[in-house]
């Protein structure tokens, strides 16, 4: 059967509470819409800005419209979603699995919370654990689809408005995750600072968007000729731009590498040899001209290491998101009841004024 066909006269719900999550959801929108399906968009929380909706694109406001409206399928780049909202809750994911542990030791990206019927993950080093996960709890399905959030990436027409033709260095992008204990960016700053003095190579640098103000303030400071401080919602033409990238533990770096160009780490809690791990700020510099070079044992790491993480280079995953979705919809699985998640469910309906049973 041809699911992607079964999208005419649906409705999917884009549910965001990040705005990075616009950027992650729109290649999807784009193929509901493409195969006549209808999309609204809720923002849920404080930390998402509705200024970056499109003139076309509609949101909800309150729980009392999207029952109104009665969504198919709803989609979440997040951990979380309430169960009690209708439609299909499919998890597309907010990144990649960096390997980041939380306080128990344990990795965050495979926690099941009992909120989705669908997981679409992203390759083989995910689809596995997941797979396993299924197999144990019995209350959802899970699909191998790529990430939409690529698609745009794989496009032949693609291009960075952060290139700079007239500048022939290379160039440097410095992307830190927000958590105090794994960010490079209070670490390491005066070693960048004198990068940005230096000049030696062009350096741009995004934060992730929960980064402490302070922080980002002292690093807008360091602006000039050699550094761009880069504010964006959709972080995908800024990794084109640049040739090697400076990171932590972010999962931004995983979506560097797919471009199979080398990136260099500082601490990071997963180092495997796909990867320039240092624990010296002082053989920094050291770390990146050897990475500029790409020696063939590095890029044969990387490659392998692309090839479990999401090998898909054909821009469809989207179309495979959407095919699955719709097959889960159409074909309605015997699927184990979820947890009830009582406490959870009444603080969503308590942040969302939602009290209808």
């Amino acid at each position: 059967m041809d699911y992607l066909a079964a999208t005419k006269q649906k409705k999917y719900l884009m549910y965001i509470s990040q705005n990075y999550s616009y950027a992650i959801l729109r290649p999807l929108q784009s193929e509901i819409l493409a195969h006549g399906g209808q999309v609204r968009w809720f923002l849920e929380g404080d930390y998402v800005t509705p200024d970056f909706l499109a003139p076309d694109e509609q949101p909800l406001t309150s729980m009392t419209e999207i029952n109104q409206w009665q969504p198919d399928a709803v989609f979440a780049p997040a951990n979380i979603i309430p169960t009690f909202i209708p439609g299909l809750k499919v998890a597309v994911f907010h990144g990649f699995d960096a390997g980041k542990l939380n306080s128990k030791g344990q990795n965050d990206h495979f926690k099941i919370r009992g909120c989705f019927d669908l997981y679409c993950t992203q390759g083989p080093n995910t689809t596995g654990p997941f797979q396993q996960l299924e197999q144990k709890h019995s209350f959802f399905k899970v699909i191998e689809t790529g990430w939409p959030t690529l698609d745009p990436f794989f496009a032949p027409e693609f291009e960075s408005p952060y290139i700079d033709e007239n500048d022939s260095r290379k160039t440097l992008l410095i992307c830190s995750t927000f958590s105090k204990r794994l960010s490079l960016a209070p670490k390491l700053y005066e070693k960048i600072k004198y990068f940005c003095e230096q000049g030696k190579w062009r350096i741009l640098m995004q934060f992730h968007p929960k980064m402490p103000e302070q922080l980002v303030t002292k690093y807008k400071a360091l602006e000039n000729n050699n550094l761009t401080f880069i504010e964006t919602d959709n972080v995908l033409p800024l990794l084109q731009a640049a040739d090697v990238m400076l990171c932590d533990t972010s999962s931004i770096l995983l979506m560097f590498i797919l471009q199979r160009r080398p990136v260099v780490t500082f601490c990071n809690q997963d180092p495997g040899k796909h990867l320039i791990d240092i624990t010296d700020p002082d053989k920094l510099e050291t770390a990146i001209d050897y990475a500029l070079t790409h020696p063939q044992s590095l890029m044969t790491e990387i490659e392998a290491f692309c090839q479990q993480l999401h090998p898909y280079q054909d821009g469809l995953s989207s179309q495979r998101v959407l095919a699955a979705t719709n097959e889960l919809i159409l074909t309605n699985p015997k699927l184990k009841a979820k947890p009830l998640n009582f406490i959870r469910n009444l603080k969503m309906r308590k942040k969302l004024n939602y009290w209808h049973w």
